[in-house]
């Protein structure tokens, strides 16, 4: 009997067997993946949206020209319009090409410290000027006498303000509310860490309690888009102004804002919402400075790589606003939202199935001319005889909403994204317009 040849040993043909397997696995893994999310595994009340479409996807179909009726569409395919990730403008920056790509050497970084001098050490002075430029610009918020207090996102900021302005005595927590429908998660964040400080005390316009509160006056508010006041008839009130909205591809700007404490993020005023971060301004010193206190005991500063990447953003938005030749950052995005709104209203008056808000116009002192809110989200109500709005969208349709009830209000409303990508949108309508009726 002749030898075995040297390829054909047990120790290779092992290898080979291994090899073919673990390629058997990949393959049948790859084609899991290819037919799609079942409905099964889409786990509608995870965090993390369910499609996620590509930005070649988002730049082939527009939603300023889609004939939504048309769309062809897989039935099995599951939007997720539950959270407000900014992905509409995604194709802006991608068309604007290199104008915010920035490169971080090595060394730079390096020191907790960006500015000694400052109240605020860990702000970085390139980004400290660009906000205070961009609201200039805009005309949405005084900074002059300010203090200018960074953080990781909005949310960051938000639980520094009620660290600062809470008393930090024996007289026990002190009640944070907000006028219903609010943002669904100012409860969540403010009971979170069960602090001895402060705690979650409901909607605002049924408090009655005696005594110093905390109200949170988002406007525009999220989710309805209306802009607000203060609704609590009191003296001891503290308020925050959560102003993440206020901007004019959202809602006129009728004149700059001049609170105590104002909250805003890069999340949705120039989408970049992976970066986290966002800014206070900030009045009063000594709430300044507790401010950074609990921003120096929770994350000792915020990421310097971050504060730079979006001064090179805020300074892009602001030249293309103050250069005539060409289309603003806010232009471009007033178009899209212009455009989305009026799609869905189109569809809301040709079914009469469901309704959206009526927004009165305004004059936007930035663009100089009048017209309504178009906000971020859609406050979105099921009509005749629909009692759980949210569910019905996700059983009957196949969309993922957020309920009323998170945002202390009825079943029959939900919170729907106005800032997906095109296809998703543009889906969303094609389902609610050519099937709501057969559902029914």
């Amino acid at each position: 009997m002749g030898q075995i040849p040297r390829f054909l040993s047990w120790r290779n043909m092992l290898v080979l067997s291994l090899a073919i397997n673990f390629s058997l696995i990949l393959k049948i893994l790859k084609g899991d993946r290819e037919r799609g999310d079942s409905w099964d595994r889409t786990a509608y009340v995870s965090i993390w949206p369910v499609v996620s479409t590509t930005a070649s996807e988002s730049s082939s179909l527009s939603s300023a020209s889609c004939n939504y009726s048309k769309i062809e569409e897989d039935d099995d395919r599951i939007i997720n319009l539950k959270f407000g990730d900014p992905t509409v403008y995604e194709r802006y920056w991608q068309e604007n090409g290199e104008v915010t790509t920035m490169v971080i050497p090595g060394w730079q970084s390096l020191s907790y410290f960006s500015d000694e001098n400052n109240l605020c050490w860990f702000l970085e002075p390139e980004l400290a000027k660009e906000i205070v430029r961009v609201h200039k610009v805009v005309g949405n918020a005084v900074t002059q006498d300010r203090f200018i207090v960074v953080g990781t996102g909005s949310t960051q900021l938000y639980q520094a303000a009620l660290y600062a302005l809470s008393p930090h005595d024996d007289s026990g927590p002190i009640n944070v509310v907000s006028a219903a429908p609010y943002y669904s998660t100012y409860p969540l964040i403010t009971d979170c860490l069960k602090s001895g400080l402060y705690r979650w005390g409901g909607d605002a316009k049924t408090y009655k309690e005696d005594g110093p509160y905390i109200e949170l006056v988002t406007s525009p508010n999220n989710p309805d888009g209306f802009l607000r006041e203060s609704v609590v008839n009191s003296t001891e009130g503290i308020l925050i102004h959560d102003l993440a909205y206020y901007w004019p591809q959202y809602t006129p700007i009728t004149s700059p804002a001049d609170h105590d404490v104002m909250l805003f993020t890069a999340s949705k005023s120039t989408g970049h919402a992976g970066i986290r971060i966002g800014w206070a301004l900030v009045k009063d010193r000594e709430t300044a400075r507790k401010m950074i206190e609990y921003i120096e005991l929770n994350t000792i500063g915020v990421s310097k790589d971050s504060q730079l990447r979006v001064a090179k953003v805020l300074k892009v938005v602001s030249d293309s606003c103050e250069n005539v030749t060409g289309k603003s950052f806010f232009d471009h995005s007033y178009d899209a939202m212009y455009e989305r709104w009026k799609l869905l209203k189109q569809a809301a008056k040709d079914t009469k199935r469901f309704s959206v808000p009526d927004f009165v116009s305004q004059r936007c002192n930035f663009f100089g001319r009048v017209f309504e809110p178009q906000p971020a989200f859609a406050w979105f109500k099921c009509e005749e005889g629909i009692v759980d709005c949210e569910k019905f969208l996700r059983e009957e349709k196949k969309i993922l909403t957020k309920s009323g009830k998170y945002f202390g209000d009825e079943l029959s409303n939900v919170r729907i994204s106005m800032l997906d990508r095109d296809t998703n949108f543009n889906i969303f309508l094609h389902r609610i317009t050519s099937s709501f009726n057969s559902t029914l």
